[in-house]
């Protein structure tokens, strides 16, 4: 009986310290972020750093896409998309709400309507 309990014990720590060891502490992301600008620019990088975990944040109007480096025990993705939509802007996954999106400033105002 102890023999099967010392063998229970060690295949548990080994799937435990193989689980940890799938977080990446520095994971580098590739998220869609749409924006305009240097003030979106700013905007977007800023809500990315706002959530604890995320080590890099840039975002680049050319291909509306922000590049981030995160540590996955401390944050996910959706985390951070969350927050970015919070600050107004829409990613792939999250859109900010049209409240939200109203805040940004005139020029930052990405979203085109469809007009009939």
């Amino acid at each position: 009986m102890k023999k099967i309990v010392l063998v229970v014990f060690i295949a548990f720590l080994g799937l435990n310290t193989n689980a940890q060891e799938l977080l990446n502490k520095n994971k580098k992301v590739d998220v869609e972020v749409n924006g305009v600008c240097d003030m979106c620019k700013k905007r977007i990088e800023k809500a990315a750093y706002s959530v604890k975990g995320v080590k890099s944040a840039v975002w680049h109007a050319e291909d509306q896409v922000i590049h981030l480096i995160i540590d996955e025990t401390k944050c996910t993705v959706l985390d951070v998309e969350k927050a970015i939509a919070k600050a107004g802007h829409d990613t792939k996954d999250i859109k900010a709400t049209d409240e939200q999106y109203a805040k940004i400033h005139g020029c930052c105002l990405y979203r085109t309507e469809a007009k009939h």
